[in-house]
């Protein structure tokens, strides 16, 4: 049985406030929007765990975007979890639901199932970029692989390139209610200390791995005891709580902080969706020759491509692609 709590909060994501504290945060419960970004590939159940929680951490960054913008996620490590790619696409209007989609690319005979997932990133980077369209110059931050995890690595990200305290509580995996089959499920919440103007920032290296910054390099006396205060509360937090579904993000904003006065706002729905069109496949083969074309064409006398994030195939006549062709109307 579907209950209203969960028709009402399934792929959404909270935005509120803690008015005590000066913190800000955001709940976010995704259920058929992951399912939908993992049923695309037929990836191993440690590389599915990668990508949820990739998914999770990319809707609770991207709710801040702007109509139309466009946020991206990446990982790119030295092991067998090369690639790790999520886009979060503003909604076009108010009320409209945002969009996200995720990729990954792996090494399956290199792959170790029984490791720890985050430990087959290796050495690499985790970077955030930011389109806010045409005729803007895209933002570009990255971090180096530290903490233990991905929603760690987004941490770093944070106090070192944006000088902003933040914390992620996660929880994802495979869920089932009773009568029905199980499925991807995942809900996290994210606290951020509002930034003033001008950061509290002592010393040259940071107290985080290999000298990055963190939330305690940050903040001042008292900002540190608001901020370790909520992450107190959120520490209570139950995995349950957290992926729902009859938690409703409301009720568990009350239950964690309800002395630090909470203040919601509204709610963002998130769907899965994807870019790709024969438009943009045609534009990204139009920098090649009609000679490079040719090595791309099959013995069916066509080029095809497919699209990594929604699986969608598209088949070409080469004559009408590349900046030589005769007919790219066609």
């Amino acid at each position: 049985m579907t209950t209203g709590t969960q028709i009402a909060w399934d792929d959404t994501v909270l935005p509120f406030q803690l008015d005590a504290s000066d913190i800000r945060g955001r709940v976010a419960r995704l259920d058929g929007v992951l399912e939908q970004v993992l049923k695309q590939h037929n990836y191993p159940p440690m590389i599915e765990g990668l990508v949820a929680e990739m998914a999770l951490l990319t809707a609770l960054i991207g709710q801040t975007m702007k109509l139309r913008w466009k946020l991206s996620l990446q990982v790119r490590g030295s092991g067998p979890a090369r690639l790790i790619a999520t886009d979060y696409y503003g909604p076009t209007d108010d009320g409209e639901p945002a969009r996200i989609r995720a990729y990954a690319s792996y090494d399956a005979e290199t792959l170790d199932e029984s490791a720890d997932p985050f430990s087959q990133i290796g050495n690499g980077y985790f970077a955030i970029l930011i389109d806010q369209g045409e005729d803007m110059t895209p933002y570009q931050g990255i971090t180096p692989i530290a903490g233990g995890s991905l929603s760690a690595c987004a941490e770093t990200y944070f106090a070192q390139s944006e000088q902003i305290p933040t914390r992620f509580q996660l929880t994802y995996g495979q869920s089932q209610l009773p009568g029905e089959d199980t499925h991807w499920r995942a809900g996290g919440v994210i606290l951020q200390h509002m930034p003033k103007a001008s950061p509290h920032v002592t010393g040259e290296g940071g107290s985080g791995e290999d000298g990055l910054l963190d939330a305690t390099d940050i903040l001042d006396a008292d900002e540190s005891e608001n901020w370790n205060r909520a992450n107190a509360l959120l520490d209570t937090v139950d995995e349950i709580e957290l992926i729902g579904p009859t938690v409703s993000p409301t009720e568990l904003l009350v239950r964690l902080f309800h002395e630090e006065q909470p203040r919601v706002y509204d709610a963002q729905p998130i769907k899965f969706g994807c870019s790709c069109s024969d438009d943009k496949v045609r534009q990204s083969l139009s920098i090649y020759s009609a000679k490079d074309i040719a090595t791309m064409t099959t013995e069916e006398g066509t080029v095809t491509a497919d699209c990594q994030f929604c699986g969608s195939h598209y088949t070409f006549d080469p004559a009408t692609l590349g900046f030589e062709a005769k007919d790219a109307s066609a």
